[in-house]
């Protein structure tokens, strides 16, 4: 028996997955195979079905058709975790540990038996599963993960549900990387990660010989951890030119391959519909466009009464011929390439001023000077518990500081949390809008224009939408009043990839004051203007 098999490495194979929801196919039809050793990264637009597939992977939602094969040592963990309110931190620490646990001492069991009988069939078993987890070294490696990632300062008595979410996406993250399962699923692992954690993170991930299928918004993640790329919304000729999803090399080098498939869809649309256009016009073809166009001479009377019957069949092989090529055409034709969701509203209205002196939150934030100039763009960084969030509450007027003055000069603010709540998730997108921003300002910017969110989901209850869905609405209502100063919390935290890169555009042209925090390697790397690091309290 392998290697493989005894430690339970074995393929994901998902085939023929549909599902559907509100009568819309989120997927359909859709095949996968994930060979141990692969790091899948799962990409597209915000609603094509990354957490779908992660869910349906892991088991934890029914597809309307297709089967789904997996091995039984898989932890999945979503974009809001979903844990046992009731628990306590030490608890979801221990229950990772125990699988680990269990196998060190039943090897040691099975070593003991070995004296009195042949049980090296079942040793050998044991001790490959052991191996391939890492299991002697668990503990401490849980004491590294969980300092790295935040949480080993958390009282092991402390019930979950009193967490923060970022908390407990970071406690679910120790705790599946503790354990090294077969699969690891992962829908957008990089939120609320700062640099420590992340890199962590991706060393774990690469460490690991199982499969890992990770949906993620991140673009440095993607390039350093990826050895595939799996985009759900390639389009009709994906990214090979012949349908297929997949694709081999780096995401820096998968944006030049998306945007050649894309060009290669609208020419072949374009050379399609031509060739449609001229079969439809050869259809009509006639009698005189079959004779040259011109009627019989004196002298030709005879020959064209002679040869009017040969002519008549020819007419008619050539219409049935130019109507069976119609067919075919039509019938093989590729889609009209739907508009992509751009967006392309600007980000503020007028300009606003900022000026901190002496700022303190309790135990949140410690900030001697900040001044930020009309139109000036701010981005700012530090580790998780630095108190970036919390400066963009005080900022806001959210939170009241503790000592200090703050002083903002706009007359208007808007801001973008990490977590957006709305108070009637059952209330369609279009009318939590419209109530946010008022009749008026809906009238003269409507959702559609913004580009955010597709109109197919205008009519969506809120609570139905993806998280990233509800992160664009939240953008939408943000800028829509044109804010003089506009706050933004993680901006690139769980939306698609070409909205990620469609905002560091606009935050460039934005005529008003941003001031934006973020983890995100990618955007950092290309920051051009002031930046403020906050250390921890």
């Amino acid at each position: 028996m392998s290697t493989a098999l005894l430690t339970g490495l074995r393929p994901v194979v998902a085939h023929g997955l549909v599902r559907t929801f509100a009568a819309r196919p989120v997927l359909d039809g859709l095949d996968l195979t994930v060979a141990p050793g692969t790091r899948l990264g799962l990409i597209g637009e915000n609603g094509t079905g990354k957490s779908t597939l992660l869910r349906l992977l892991a088991g934890v939602d029914v597809p309307d058709a297709g089967t789904v094969a997996v091995p039984a040592d898989l932890v999945y963990l979503p974009q809001e975790p979903e844990v046992d309110e009731g628990s306590t931190v030490g608890t979801m620490l221990d229950e990772a540990l125990r699988p680990l646990h269990d196998a060190v001492r039943a090897l040691e069991e099975l070593a003991e038996r070995m004296v009195r009988e042949d049980v090296s069939a079942e040793y050998d078993e044991v001790l490959a599963w052991a191996i391939a987890h890492d299991a002697w070294d668990a503990d401490r490696r849980a004491e590294v993960t969980a300092a790295v990632l935040g949480v080993a300062d958390l009282d092991r008595s402390r019930l979950v549900g009193t967490l923060s979410g970022g908390q407990r996406t970071r406690l679910a993250l120790a705790a599946a990387l503790v354990r090294r399962p077969a699969v690891l699923l992962l829908d957008e692992p990089t939120n609320h990660l700062d640099d420590e954690a992340l890199d962590l993170l991706e060393r774990s991930l690469v460490e690991l010989p199982g499969v890992v299928i990770a949906a993620s918004h991140d673009r440095t993640f993607l390039d350093r951890v990826a050895t595939e790329l799996y985009d759900l919304d390639a389009g009709v000729l994906g990214t090979d030119g012949r349908g297929g999803r997949r694709f081999g090399g780096s995401f820096t080098e998968y944006l030049a391959a998306q945007a050649d498939s894309r060009r290669r869809w609208e020419e072949t649309f374009v050379a399609q519909q031509e060739e449609i256009a001229a079969l439809r016009e050869r259809t009509h073809v006639d009698l005189r466009s079959v004779a040259a166009g011109r009627g019989p001479t004196d002298n030709d009377k005879f020959i064209t009464k002679f040869k009017g019957a040969g002519v008549e069949r020819a007419r008619a092989r050539r219409v049935h011929d130019a109507e069976r090529r119609l067919e075919v055409a039509e019938r093989e034709a590729l889609p009209k390439p739907p508009a992509p969701l751009r967006f392309a509203a600007p980000l503020t209205g007028g300009a606003a001023t900022v000026s901190v002196r002496d700022l303190r939150v309790a135990g949140r934030l410690s900030l001697d000077l900040l001044d930020v100039d009309p139109g000036e763009k701010l981005l700012v960084t530090g580790p998780n518990g630095s108190g970036k969030s919390t400066l963009l509450a005080v900022l806001a007027g959210q939170v009241l500081p503790d000592a200090g003055s703050v002083q903002v000069g706009a007359r208007r603010v808007a801001t973008v949390t990490q977590d957006p709540e709305f108070a009637r998730p059952d209330r369609p997108a279009r009318d939590v809008y419209a109530d946010a921003v008022g009749a008026a300002v809906a009238e003269a910017v409507p959702l559609r224009s913004l580009g955010l969110l597709h109109p197919r989901d205008h009519g969506t209850a809120v609570g139905a939408l993806s998280v990233g869905q509800r992160r664009r609405l939240s953008l939408a209502i943000a800028v829509a009043v044109g804010p003089d100063l506009l706050l933004l919390d993680e901006p690139t935290n769980h939306v698609s990839l070409r909205l990620a890169g469609e905002l560091e555009e606009a935050l460039g042209a934005a005529a008003g004051t941003v001031v934006v925090t973020s983890h995100d390697r990618w955007l950092r790397s290309r920051w051009e203007g002031p930046a403020l690091a906050l250390a921890a309290p």
